[in-house]
């Protein structure tokens, strides 16, 4: 064998190993099968759409972000045309503002008596001298500008000394004298504007009611001082034995009677619960108190306050406890006694006016006395505000020139002296005071 054709049995040696290789020794090389192609699938064409399917419900909403930045402010539009004028306000509280208003409610007005209802507005008890009638007079607002007024016993001549106050119950009270049969008679009011009442004879041994004063006890009922008419001339007191006081037990506490010149007595409810009452005595005419000894007054201590001639006490109670007597003396002077205790044994007494007459009231604002009387050259109403607890001074303004007599003075709910009293041919008038001095111009820094 030649050597070339020994290198081509080589190579095709070679050429074998490598096929055969992973057939394994001695196997043969075949050709592998091609394995069927899948048939070929031919689309058709795309069908119509169908209809849209309802919208299902709306979800919650989310919640509200947060408010983006303000947006430049736009330009002002025009000015539109002016209106009409409003009518004018109320006055204000500045200086223009007058210390008081006067208001005329009842031209047969007489014997004048005001409280405050369980309403906050005053409910005054007067006399038609006219008619000779009691009446009540029921304020609609605080400074009394406007009220309702109605006879409330028109049975006979009913209705001179009346006294008001409100109950426990919320009602007036009212204690007044029957003239024509001589009798204590008092008068319970249905509702807070009394529209309507029951009355009830109290006490009708001998010629009596005269000068009467009612407050309520700390038991609730009423207790009224008043005096008898010689000869059953003695300061006498009822305590009613229902809050209606449709009776009472009767109880003689001086008799030594009353002063001729003088039919009016005073009762207040002290800070021992007790009653003190204010009076005149027959024999010297001099001011005396009574100290009640239990709350119904079955009897009493009784203390001459001053011994010069005295008359037209009213009593209250001030802010110490302790009673305060405004009063007027035989020269015109206006007294008033600051008592020393509870049972007021002894008295500081103070003289602040020496031109009046005719002192019907007394009461406490804010814990100083306010005292209302009659006097003067011409006569007229005054308001005297005490300067301290014992009244030892006072800052006096007059408030009607032309009247005053039977005055009586209250505090609001406002916390402001409210006063009835008569006037000569106008009847009953009112005044409410703007400020606790009832001066004009006043305010405080």
């Amino acid at each position: 064998m030649t050597r070339l054709a020994a290198l081509a049995l080589a190579g095709t040696a070679l050429v074998v190993a490598l096929v055969a290789g992973p057939l394994g020794a001695g196997a043969t090389s075949r050709p592998t099968a091609k394995a069927p192609s899948k048939p070929r699938i031919i689309r058709g064409p795309r069908g119509p759409r169908g209809f849209r399917g309802r919208p299902g419900p709306r979800g919650p909403q989310g919640f509200a972000g947060a408010p983006g930045p303000a947006g430049p402010q736009g330009t002002q539009g025009e000015t539109g045309p002016q209106g009409a004028q409003g009518p004018a306000g109320p006055p204000g509280q500045g200086l223009e503002r007058p210390g008081f208003t006067r208001t005329t409610l009842d031209p047969a007005g007489w014997y004048a008596s005001v409280a405050i209802g369980a309403d906050g507005l005053g409910l005054i008890s007067h006399y038609d001298s006219q008619n000779d009638d009691l009446r009540v007079t029921h304020c609609s607002n605080l400074a009394c500008t406007t009220a309702s007024t109605r006879s409330i016993d028109t049975q006979g001549d009913v209705g001179e000394y009346n006294s008001v106050t409100t109950g426990a119950d919320g009602l007036g009270l009212i204690s007044y004298r029957d003239t024509s049969n001589g009798d204590l008679k008092v008068a319970h009011c249905a509702d807070v504007d009394c529209t309507s009442v029951s009355t009830a004879t109290l006490d009708s041994a001998g010629n009596v009611g005269w000068g009467t004063s009612v407050a309520v006890g700390v038991d609730g009922l009423g207790l009224i001082s008043y005096y008898g008419n010689p000869p059953a001339g003695d300061l006498r007191v009822a305590h009613c034995e229902d809050v209606s006081c449709t009776w009472a037990t009767i109880s003689t506490l001086d008799s030594t009677g009353r002063d001729a010149n003088d039919f009016f007595t005073s009762i207040a409810i002290g800070a021992d619960g007790l009653g003190l009452i204010s009076y005149t005595d027959n024999t010297n005419r001099t001011l005396k108190v009574a100290h009640c000894q239990d709350v119904a007054c079955t009897s009493a201590t009784t203390t001459t306050i001053d011994p010069a001639i005295s008359s037209h006490s009213s009593v209250t109670v001030g802010a110490d406890g302790l009673g305060l007597i405004a009063y007027s003396s035989l020269l015109s002077f206006v007294k008033v006694a600051h008592c020393a205790d509870a049972a007021c044994t002894s008295a500081t007494i103070s003289t602040f006016d020496s031109t009046c007459c005719g002192l019907k009231s007394a009461t406490s604002v804010g814990g100083l006395g306010v005292i209302t009387y009659y006097g003067g050259t011409p006569a007229h109403l005054n308001v005297a505000h005490c300067r301290n607890i014992a009244c030892t001074s006072a800052t006096i303004s007059a408030v009607d020139e032309a009247g005053g007599d039977y005055n009586s003075v209250t505090v609001g709910s406002d916390g402001l002296p409210l006063i009835a009293y008569l006037r000569i041919n106008a009847g009953l008038r009112v005044v409410h005071c703007s400020n606790v001095f009832c001066i004009p111009y006043f305010r405080r820094r």
